[in-house]
């Protein structure tokens, strides 16, 4: 199972165009989300108080080299190795996600632009596996077990909040795939046209529901991460961590 492209399967009832038109358009979706929720939130104005506020009470200026290696420092510390979660827990949680979505999408783009219509090699569809699983042991974990409203407040495992929209499609998302790919090998047409509807239903509502999820928070994280330890680096930092705090999620 682990061998073979799913989405080859797809063919029988899908166009390889019609696959390739919709990842184009949820990547757009994706990109004017966060325009949308930079625009008409109140994070462009949060930004542009905070660097004011860095400037008038910096006690030195940073360098654009220092200010670049700060950058670069941060990317890695905190973004590659998650290593703002003060939670060892919560850390090896969101690294999961982080590499096995990273895993997961990357194959999932070249299975269907690259080989979709001919033979596979056998490590992506492998990797696709792999990913898959690494992010939803990441996922279910932080969904059961970790969710500040589950772990500190005392919620039930199973309630949802507007917060939990990301984690909670993404995790549906890919759990249908690794299902759908399980029954294409009974080669049910039906079965699988029937698995692949939920798993489009729950991909899409991740990607186009970005103004109203926590997935563009993965982009505002690493600006927030630099622009505090440079706001640290000048003596002028009152950002609180971009993790872990009071309200910290996904």
């Amino acid at each position: 199972m682990w061998s073979v492209n799913p989405f080859t399967n797809l063919t029988v009832f899908l166009s390889p165009l019609v696959m390739q038109i919709y990842i184009v358009l949820m990547i757009l979706a994706v990109a004017i989300g966060t325009i949308y929720d930079l625009l008409h939130g109140s994070k462009t104005k949060f930004f542009t108080r905070q660097r004011r506020k860095s400037r008038a009470y910096a006690k030195r200026e940073i360098s654009g080299g220092e200010a670049a290696g700060i950058a670069a420092k941060t990317l890695v510390t905190n973004v590659a190795t998650s290593g703002e979660f003060h939670s060892r827990e919560r850390r090896i949680s969101h690294l999961l996600m982080l590499y096995g979505f990273v895993i997961y999408l990357l194959t999932t783009i070249a299975m269907i632009f690259l080989y979709v219509r001919g033979s596979t090699p056998l490590a992506v569809p492998v990797l696709w596996n792999l990913g898959a699983l690494m992010l939803l042991a990441g996922g279910y974990w932080f969904f059961f077990f970790l969710r500040v409203n589950v772990s500190h407040d005392g919620h039930s495992r199973f309630s949802l909040v507007r917060a939990d929209l990301f984690v909670f499609s993404l995790l549906a998302s890919v759990t249908f795939a690794l299902i759908m790919e399980a029954v294409e090998t009974a080669q049910s047409t039906a079965a699988t046209a029937v698995l692949f509807s939920f798993y489009i239903f729950f991909t899409t509502i991740l990607f186009v529901s970005v103004p109203w999820s926590k997935f563009s928070h993965m982009f505002y994280k690493p600006g927030v991460a630099i622009q505090k330890k440079i706001e640290e680096a000048s003596g002028s930092s009152d950002l609180p961590s971009p993790a872990d705090g009071p309200h910290g999620g996904a």
